[in-house]
């Protein structure tokens, strides 16, 4: 059977890039057996050959309607499918979907029916609010990095922006790189619109939202940017938990270095 990707090079070289990503989360080990999703958007390389593909599924409901998603198309790891299987084979493990006029439901168009992630709505919900409010990103990314969910595990680092201002202090990239910082949203049920619509919630204020024991999100403008931010603050994690199992506690970045980068790099508060 032909694929969607054939003759279309901009299509395949993001599908690649969702590879190349899956593989590196597989590594660090933050991929459990099928854990981690990774959606990107991908109707602005939609054909009109695309647009007259018929469903090769039945439709299924979103969850709730999500008015900016009328019309869009995009790329979703498959529930119960591994990432490292998603580096080797991207159009076995994932699919291509659309979401019809009714802003509630889509179907699968290519290449395979495999059913999108179990957490479709909180990553369709992250992208319905990027459009509304014009942010050009198209990559959200779920994973499960070991440092920073087990720094969930500690009832101390759950109070507002403590984690951010922690891993901010261990080195000058993280302030850098991820300027929003990281949003925590307490324990709720994984797949649920209620955890779906606290995390559109924290989108207002970050870029990248922890969900207490469970795992991180991501959104940026492509995925490989949404994996960097996530490999930024992990490392941040690392270094932070590394020097306590030396016995002592990391002196961090000063609040007034950590202004002046801010200046510097011209970052926002």
């Amino acid at each position: 059977m032909k694929s969607i990707l054939e003759n279309r090079p901009e299509l395949a070289k993001r599908v690649n890039e969702v590879a190349e990503v899956a593989g590196y989360l597989w590594q660090k080990g933050w991929a459990e057996r099928n854990g981690g999703n990774i959606t990107i958007n991908i109707t602005d390389v939609v054909d009109d050959e695309i647009r007259n593909m018929k469903s090769i599924s039945e439709v299924t409901q979103i969850g709730k309607p999500l008015p900016h998603l009328k019309g869009c198309y995009f790329f979703c790891k498959g529930t119960n499918r591994r990432m490292r299987d998603l580096a080797r084979w991207p159009m076995e493990n994932a699919s291509v979907i659309r979401i019809l006029d009714d802003c509630a439901s889509y179907v699968i168009i290519a290449d395979n029916p495999v059913k999108p992630t179990s957490e479709l709505p909180s990553h369709l919900s992250m992208h319905n609010y990027q459009i509304g409010i014009g942010s050009g990103y198209k990559a959200a990314l779920h994973t499960h990095p070991i440092d920073l969910i087990a720094m969930t595990h500690n009832p101390a680092f759950l109070e507002k922006d403590k984690l951010t201002y922690l891993l901010w202090s261990m080195i000058p990239e993280t302030r850098a790189f991820c300027p929003k910082g990281l949003g925590i949203i307490p324990y709720k049920m994984p797949s649920s619109m209620e955890l779906a619509d606290a995390t559109v919630e924290m989108l207002k204020d970050y870029d990248v939202v922890m969900w207490e024991k469970h795992g991180v999100c991501s959104v940026s403008e492509n995925i490989m940017e949404a994996f960097d931010m996530v490999d930024t603050l992990s490392k941040s994690a690392q270094i932070y938990l590394t020097a306590k199992s030396m016995g002592f506690e990391p002196e961090g970045t000063s609040m007034k270095d950590m202004e002046a980068l801010k200046v510097a790099f011209n970052l926002p508060k």
